[in-house]
């Protein structure tokens, strides 16, 4: 089928989380419904789709992870993988947008025409589709970070990524090895350890953890919440108390006030926690400022460790033998089952998407291993392509930057459906500008000063947002129109044609 016979539709999404979730309801609520969303997996909901393990939970208290536009009465101060699936389930129905989903569909990459102002979008499946605006919702965390440790293959028992979580593993009664002391291990190992004969927790390196104060709510807690006046007050406190951690970014950098406190308010924890076990609590300490890392949000990893069938083993993995690993000093510890827990290529963005823009570069030749956008949503050089949760806006409440980032696109479609441009891109210059402001903002933090996901292999901090998410919203809102040019393909009519909505294969 020639590609003259693919019908165009006007937006494409790639991702079908919380962020592909936003840019639906989004689109939904200017009106627009040409748009699909395509899923690589077998169900929405993203990360909590994907993650299933025991304990999974998120680190952000529940009436704050959540649209502005959909309340829900949380069981937990911090909401588990189950509810934030039914949550994001509800949203959908809610919005009608399960008719937009295109499940178990990956998409390959997209090539952009300057002849017609579209992206040719390629599946995996062979089909393609073409949109006037393309969006990557593939979010942060989701290209699993794999270790190439020797003899991994030749491993008898079973092993999996905890992101890939194996369900039909019974783990009662058997000698279990965690990989990795994150924030997924965190969660993992205080719901097997009383379940297990023996678990071997190996850390290569500590990282700090504050104490989250997770728990489920009591009935009139949520008696409480339901009121609307109660659930709006108690998510305008949590967003302040967020906004107050990072305000002006000092809690980043060493030597500040705010980051001396915290990092005492977690050393404090660990003496609290550990005073009796004082191997263990060297063992746990970080030899790196706070938060140089990921911080980690949980309230009983540290007791488990002291549990007689819990071993922490303070040391990375050399290598794998079919009936056991083997840490760096030589010594071997037999397991009957591998779960391993060392996260996603944070860094890497768009690992599995590739996106050819004007002249036919593709997106990758432009970041040359370091990824960068203005307010981490565009590059120029690829019109009418928006990132959420793009290169440098981790970090503040994500939620929030994702109904911030669904909107910025949104506006632009309304400007190019207007039909006066077809073909809307950020400035080079205003790009630099601002890529130049940020990384001057990551001078002395504790990010530069460690081993973490937050990097490009040149050093160049890619990952992170120094500020709180108003700062953010305020320059989306702000600096959008100021900063992207508009263009009109030759021989396009002023007033767009109303789109298709069939996707094709050819």
């Amino acid at each position: 089928m020639p590609d003259h016979d693919v019908a165009t539709q006007d937006v494409v999404i790639v991702g079908g989380g919380f962020g592909g979730i936003a840019a639906g309801v989004k689109l939904t609520k200017a009106g627009i419904d040409s748009f699909t969303i395509f899923e690589k997996s077998g169900g929405i909901g993203g990360t909590w789709w994907d993650n299933t393990y025991p304990g999974a939970e998120v680190d952000v208290a529940s009436h704050l992870y959540s649209y502005s536009f959909k309340r829900n009465d949380w069981t937990r101060t911090h909401a588990r993988q189950a509810e934030l699936q039914r949550y994001l389930e509800e949203v959908v129905d809610e919005h009608d947008l399960r008719r937009h989903f295109r499940l178990n569909t990956a998409v390959e990459g997209a090539e952009w025409d300057e002849g017609t102002h579209t992206y040719t979008v390629h599946l995996r499946d062979g089909g393609r589709v073409r949109c006037r605006v393309l969006i990557s919702a593939v979010g942060l965390l989701n290209h699993v970070n794999y270790p190439t440790w020797p003899g991994l293959e030749d491993f008898e028992g079973p092993k999996f990524h905890t992101s890939r979580w194996e369900h039909q593993h019974d783990l009662t009664g058997k000698r279990v090895a965690v990989v990795g002391t994150g924030s997924t291990a965190v969660q993992l190992v205080p719901e097997i350890a009383p379940i297990v004969e023996r678990l071997c927790v190996f850390q290569r390196e500590p990282g700090w953890i504050v104490p989250k104060g997770e728990r489920d709510f009591s009935p009139e807690e949520r008696a409480t919440l339901r009121r609307p006046l109660q659930r709006r007050r108690e998510r305008m406190k949590k967003f302040y108390l967020l906004e107050k951690g990072v305000w002006g970014g000092a809690v980043y950098k060493p030597g500040t006030k705010v980051n001396t406190l915290r990092e005492q308010q977690c050393r404090a924890y660990i003496a609290r926690e550990l005073g009796d076990r004082p191997e263990l609590q060297e063992a746990v300490t970080p030899t790196y400022p706070y938060p140089g890392k990921r911080p980690i949000f949980h309230s009983t990893f540290y007791s488990v460790l002291k549990r007689d069938n819990v071993e922490l083993v303070p040391k990375a993995v050399a290598s794998v033998t079919p009936h056991g690993i083997v840490d760096v000093d030589g010594v071997e510890h037999e397991i009957d089952i591998l779960v391993i827990a060392t996260g996603f290529t944070a860094s890497r963005y768009l690992a599995e998407l590739e996106v050819t823009g004007v002249g036919g570069r593709t997106i990758h030749e432009a970041w040359a291993d370091e990824p960068y956008a203005f307010l981490g949503l565009t590059v120029p050089g690829f019109p009418n392509f928006f990132m959420l949760y793009g290169p440098n806006t981790n970090g503040g409440e994500i939620v929030f930057f994702l109904e911030r980032q669904s909107e910025y696109a949104v506006r632009v479609l309304k400007r190019i459906k207007r039909g006066r441009v077809t073909a809307v891109e950020v400035k080079r210059s205003w790009t630099d500008a601002y890529n130049r402001w940020l990384q001057k903002r990551m001078r002395g933090t504790s990010w530069e000063e460690c081993r973490n996901y937050f990097t490009a292999p040149s050093g160049r901090i890619v990952t992170q947002w120094p500020y709180g998410a108003l700062l953010y919203g305020l320059l989306t809102k702000t600096l959008g129109p100021l900063s992207e040019t508009g263009r009109r393909a030759a021989g396009r009519a002023r007033t767009a044609p109303a789109p298709g909505a069939v996707t094709e294969r050819v």
